[in-house]
Order: C-alpha cells, then structure tokens, then sequence
C-alpha cells in the first residue's frame, strides 16, 4: 500500500445530454480544465456502455469479461481519473439497473446518455499521482511520483 494527502481544487459540474458520449464527453473536458488528478461521482442514465463484469478467473493480468449494455439502464457511480503522459485515464465503476434488475462493473467504452447524465468532478492538488499503463498486472495503475 502507498498513500498521498493533498487537497480539493476546482470542482466542475458537467451536464451531458441525451445521446452524448459520456466517456469521450469527460475526456474532452478534462483536457480543457487541464485537470492532472481527479475523482468524479456521476447519477442519471444510459443507453448503451461496454461494461467489464469481471475477469473470467482470477489471475494476473487478468483476463476481462466484457457486458454490453444495449438499452436504457439508470447509473449511479464514481470514479477518478488521472493522466498516463497526456492522455486522462478514466476509472469508473458504476451499478446500471434497468427494470429491477442491476449490473455493476467497470464501464469503459460505448457510453451513450439516455436523457441526461450529471457528473461533479473534484480535482485533486498535491499529490502527482498519474495512471500508466502496467504491463505485469495488464492494468493502468495508479502510481505516486
């Protein structure tokens, strides 16, 4: 284990519309805000999002099992997101349920809002953390610097 402090710094709330891509959308205002280091918490509903569920067994690196989700689902989730050189690396687990029924995995593409989606981000100042990709573990890892 291996921990930071630091403090809050700008807090920007976004609000994405009925067919926008949500994931390409936070991308996008990531890079304008120039936020190196952030954590999000996002509620409202989409239409369709590639979804890992988990890894087919347990090993490392791990071998993801892929959901997609084809139709109107509500979502409630957080996530952070920290930079791999330039590029923001978003990490977002998010529980998705429609009629009842719920899916909860890490969303990581396709992700098109169903109506409307809100989302606060909270940068974070203080601690250099950046996400590169880690070849051993087959994930993008939070490192300290």
């Amino acid at each position: 284990m291996e921990y930071r402090t630091g403090s809050v710094g700008r807090v920007v709330t976004i609000r994405f519309d009925h067919g926008d891509d949500f994931l390409e959308g936070l991308q996008e205002i990531i890079l304008k805000e120039k936020i190196r280091s952030g954590w999000f918490q996002v509620i409202g509903a989409l239409d369709k999002a590639g979804v890992v569920i988990g890894p087919k067994d347990p090993v490392v690196p791990p071998d993801p099992m892929w959901q997609e989700v084809d139709g109107v689902s509500e979502l409630i989730g957080c996530g952070s997101v920290h930079m791999d050189g330039e590029e923001p690396k978003i990490h977002l687990h998010g529980a998705l349920g429609e009629h009842g029924e719920t899916l909860t995995g890490c969303i990581r593409r396709d992700s098109r809002v169903y109506l409307l989606l809100e989302v606060v981000v909270f940068e974070l100042l203080g601690m250099n953390i950046a996400r590169p990709w880690d070849e051993a573990a087959g994930i993008s890892r939070l490192i300290f610097q």
